[in-house]
């Protein structure tokens, strides 16, 4: 199975890439969506995984480690395309656990302008464009700089030039745009 797995902080561009990809090649790629799962509010989190210590949080690990475990029981032919805000050592920690022995991690990224620009004007959550957002962001490069994962900077490229890269990460043509 070849497995791509994007992660990045809100407006770094994963979400609106593999949204792109499900659209265009239905038949060509499997899409996963971590938040499809719903994420529950922080006293539900609380509650139910506690506050926990690491950046993430419980929630976030648990999660990232059952969606592996799923996509390792339902992959078939077709590439994979995981993507949510997750963690690298969650990820590494979950393709362990499911014995998923090779994956490509890519940290989709962008500077600060570019994530308040995307945050407030493309998707009108102004809400998200605050500091936390900017060091979860941070957090996530060095992450992925420490684990030598790759790193995607969209702060200057194209949607369009996004999704071919990705596309061309997976092993499919980009057609039909």
């Amino acid at each position: 199975m070849r497995l791509i797995i994007l992660t990045g902080a809100s407006g770094s561009g994963k979400t609106t890439i593999a949204d792109h990809i499900a659209r265009r090649h239905p038949e060509r790629a499997r899409v996963f969506r971590f938040d499809s799962v719903g994420v529950p509010s922080p006293e539900e989190r609380m509650a139910r995984w506690g506050t926990g210590s690491e950046p993430g949080g419980e929630w976030q690990r648990a999660m990232t480690i059952a969606w592996l475990a799923r996509i390792g029981r339902e992959h078939d032919d077709l590439p994979v395309l995981f993507e949510g805000q997750m963690r690298i050592a969650f990820i590494a920690e979950g393709l362990e656990a499911a014995g998923i022995a090779e994956a490509r991690i890519i940290l989709v990224h962008c500077d600060d302008a570019t994530r308040t620009h995307r945050l407030c004007h493309e998707r009108n959550q102004p809400d998200l464009a605050n500091p936390d957002m900017m060091n979860w962001a941070r957090y996530l490069r060095e992450e992925a700089e420490a684990s030598g994962s790759e790193v995607l900077d969209t702060s200057k490229m194209s949607i369009e030039d996004s999704v071919e890269y990705i596309c061309r990460s997976l092993g499919i043509e980009r057609s039909g745009a």
